[in-house]
């Protein structure tokens, strides 16, 4: 009984973990840094917050924008993110959420103490900024259904 309980529990869990491989990314876009966050409260989930370079790319609005236009052409519905300078996109069946905004406005959100980000992205899109590289935060996480 005990192992039938225990299997049910890690398949739900499983079910609220996205993938980096679950967003559909402009081409020629990297992963520069990534840290899974996860809530253990009673409707337990996990959130994946990335760092995407793109060396296409002059400056990161237009990788933001672009990137807006692919969530569009791969059949996700945009919708307003967290805050005034944050994006947001769910997933064809909702089942996904993707936060996302350029370096520079999601290091001023941080400063400004809209958001939060790990350390480690925060430097990253930081060190984005020194090497004057298109770069863009997302958080990707379960969505509403």
């Amino acid at each position: 009984m005990l192992a039938a309980l225990l299997a049910g529990c890690g398949s739900s869990r499983a079910s609220r973990t996205p993938t980096l491989a679950d967003v559909p990314l402009v081409t020629g876009a990297k992963v520069a840094a990534q840290v899974r966050r996860c809530d253990t409260g009673s409707n337990a989930y996990c959130a994946i917050e990335f760092v995407v370079l793109d060396p296409l790319y002059k400056s990161s609005d237009q990788l933001t924008k672009d990137e807006a236009h692919q969530l569009r052409k791969s059949g996700w519905s945009i919708a307003n993110g967290d805050t005034g300078v944050e994006s947001a996109a769910n997933s064809p069946s909702h089942g996904l959420r993707v936060t996302y905004a350029s370096a520079m406005n999601d290091l001023r959100g941080v400063d400004l103490g809209w958001i939060r980000r790990p350390r480690t992205i925060t430097l990253a899109l930081s060190n984005t900024m020194f090497d004057r590289s298109a770069a863009m935060s997302m958080m990707l996480e379960v969505g509403a259904s």
